[in-house]
């Protein structure tokens, strides 16, 4: 039989393919285990950094998980002497929620539902940032090392944190009245601010910000103030709340521009919501504004939104 130039360049070929698969094969099983590993490693690599990042952060704001002996505990929301403030495990807050129930859930804001709690026998407000928060580890440091310096009365105090991979909620005290807003704009409730409790409300904002402007450790600008972040105790006195936005300036800063604008229009001052430049004339813009509503029972807030 004679071969045709076809059979030859078929047996060629599958010689060819023969020899291409000894080669390959040998290769492949030596180079498919490295990948794997090294994918691995990158993996635990990741996981690694990010344990180490929770470890700094534990070291620099206090590390303290809420389920102790009665002995170890400091003040009656669990703080300790020797820590500026409380690092608390999901499950304690998980537990003192109810499971973050529906019945627990005291309002929902800007992808923040807030919940009230119940730790080491005392009512607590848990604040937990959704993932669509966009709020990532080092914002999220950053708002609690600023919250965890701030002390006055008329500040909302924090009084811990959690941090546990994709969850990060703040803990703070707890607010039996809600926010202004709660009882400004409803008809019934706001027969219950008399001349005497609304003055009292203004002067309590005023000396909050006083404190955040001139005479806390470093001047701050809250950037967010309205009537729905200020919280009202038990007694109706006033609190500042919601520092997501704050932003600390220098000694020596006046003024600052930023491309994001971020806050609330209608209680935006002009040049802030239209540069982006702000200052402490930008919070007392918004306190401006918060004061005429407090005056005059009305959302003028909304009727400058509408009038542009």
């Amino acid at each position: 039989m004679v071969c045709t130039r076809p059979d030859i360049a078929q047996a060629v070929g599958a010689v060819s393919r023969r020899l291409l698969w000894l080669v390959v094969a040998p290769v492949l099983s030596l180079i498919l285990p490295i990948m794997v590993a090294f994918v691995c490693y990158l993996r635990w690599r990741n996981h690694r950094l990010k344990d180490l990042s929770l470890e700094r952060f534990q070291v620099q704001v206090g590390s303290y998980v809420a389920a102790v002996d009665e002995d170890k505990v400091g003040d009656k929301y669990g703080r300790k002497k020797d820590h500026d403030l409380p690092l608390l495990s999901f499950d304690c807050v998980a537990t003192s929620t109810n499971n973050f129930s529906e019945e627990n859930k005291l309002g929902e804001g800007g992808f923040r539902p807030v919940y009230k709690g119940t730790l080491l026998e005392n009512e607590i407000a848990a604040k937990r940032l959704s993932r669509q928060s966009g709020q990532g580890l080092e914002e999220f440091k950053n708002q609690v090392q600023l919250e965890s310096k701030l002390q006055h009365r008329n500040l909302v105090r924090l009084l811990g944190c959690c941090i546990q991979r994709e969850e990060k909620i703040l803990i703070y005290e707890y607010m039996a009245n809600k926010s202004l807003d709660f009882f400004l704009f409803d008809p019934t409730k706001k027969i219950l601010l008399d001349w005497k409790h609304r003055f009292s409300i203004i002067e309590g904002i005023a000396q909050g910000l006083l404190y955040l402007h001139e005479y806390s450790r470093c001047r701050i600008i809250h950037r967010d103030l309205k009537t729905s972040n200020i919280l009202l105790d038990a007694h109706m006195n006033p609190k500042i709340s919601d520092f997501g936005m704050a932003r600390i300036f220098g000694d020596d800063e006046a003024r600052a521009k930023t491309t994001r604008v971020v806050g609330t229009y209608g209680y935006m001052s002009p040049e802030y919501a239209v540069h982006g430049h702000f200052s402490i004339k930008s919070d007392m813009f918004s306190f401006g504004v918060i004061m005429l509503e407090i005056l005059s029972g009305r959302k003028i807030a909304w009727d400058l939104w509408k009038s542009g």
